[in-house]
């Protein structure tokens, strides 16, 4: 009742005429709807389409000042149209859907006659090959085995040596790892870094999840696992220029904060008691004897300082590589009751190793971060 009174005020119908609604112009319907909206509609329809009822109107009012329209913007405009008749059980929805086919059909045939105009300009008419016959799928992809648990990377079960052979072993992951133009600004570097021949003294790798951040972090780990550059795919073309036949004996630390626990010490198979991450990464880097260099910050959870330096000369060369440091110090708190410290004292912690690491002989810091922390 009340839209309707709307609807022949706008249109102007002569006193005592009905004009039947599907005769009525379609940007009366939509401002109906828009100006009615609170009144009659809402209590109906959500904020979703009114937003349809809005971008209908600017299409129809671009539609009647002549404005072009490509295809894309057709079928966005028939799209929306569309989605707003659904919403109301309207069955003309299904005559929109035709329309949309059809302006797809239309498109298709006009890409693929754009498509052999331009093979026949290149003077080849022979269509791509199947991609099956460009890359072979590895076995367990062809035959439908893969597990997609097992496809995600994991730097502490690689450094207990435990997992896919792929992962685990050095010359397998390299078969399988294509170096991206990341992998080869990083590999290089680190290995001028370690040689004592310049290079980064740290990294921060920030991508989204499955940006590679774990992946790099392997590549590293097998690179200096003691294996030959010439025995890894892709590593001695990688570095040919260097003239690199062997690597320095590196001392590798791995620390993922999912895998520690900041409210319970670990007790080490030489009985070490270790709390901090800087208590694990002195323990790992030289054992109980490297541990008792920085004993009493560990066990006051405090930070060591110019401690690290000492240790990363004394053991280096190292590579340190810390995965999902976030993870472990959301676990912290405020209070430092627990095991590894307070939270605050983290952000010390990190500029002290940051600064360890430059001015150490030969030692690298690759350290994960999530572009965006998850809220909590």
């Amino acid at each position: 009742g009340q839209a309707r009174q709307e609807l022949e005020r706008i249109t102007e119908v002569p006193r005592g005429e009905k004009k039947p609604f599907d005769k009525m112009d379609v940007a009366a319907l939509l401002k109906v709807m828009w100006d009615s909206w609170n009144e009659v509609f809402r209590e109906t329809l959500g904020h979703a389409e009114r937003s349809l009822v809005s971008e209908l109107r600017g299409v129809r009012n671009d539609w009647a000042h002549q404005a072009p329209f490509s295809s894309d913007d057709t079928y966005r405009a028939l799209d929306s149209a569309q989605r707003l008749l659904t919403s109301v059980s309207s069955k003309e929805s299904v005559e929109v859907e035709k329309l949309k086919n059809e302006l797809l059909r239309l498109r298709f045939q006009e890409e693929t006659r754009y498509q052999r105009k331009l093979d026949i300009q290149l003077g080849s008419e022979a269509s791509l090959k199947p991609w099956r016959e460009i890359a072979t799928p590895h076995s367990d992809v062809a035959i439908g085995d893969l597990v997609q648990a097992e496809f995600a990377a994991d730097l502490q079960q690689v450094h207990e040596g435990r997992g896919l052979p792929e992962y685990v072993n050095p010359k397998e992951f390299f078969s399988r790892t294509y170096l991206t133009e990341s992998l080869k600004r990083l590999l290089p570097s680190v290995v001028d870094r370690l040689s004592g021949s310049g290079g980064i003294p740290v990294w921060r790798l920030e991508t989204n999840f499955g940006g590679g951040k774990t992946h790099s972090m392997l590549a590293l780990y097998h690179l200096f696992s003691g294996a030959i550059p010439g025995d890894l795919p892709g590593i001695e073309e990688l570095l040919s220029g260097k003239q690199v036949s062997s690597f320095p004996s590196v001392k590798r630390v791995v620390l993922v904060g999912t895998k520690l626990d900041p409210g319970t010490p670990e007790i080490k198979p030489d009985g070490t008691k270790v709390n901090t991450l800087w208590g694990e990464i002195a323990w790992q880097l030289g054992g109980k004897e490297a541990y008792e260099v920085v004993r009493d910050s560990d066990e006051n959870a405090t930070n060591p300082g110019d401690k690290l330096r000492t240790l990363m000369n004394r053991y280096g060369p190292c590579l340190i590589l810390i995965d999902e440091w976030v993870a472990y110090a959301r676990q912290l708190r405020e209070s430092g009751d627990l095991a590894g410290g307070s939270f605050a004292t983290q952000f010390t912690f990190a500029q002290a190793l940051s600064e360890a690491a430059q001015a150490a002989d030969a030692c690298v810091v690759l350290i994960s971060l999530p572009i965006s922390v998850p809220d909590e």
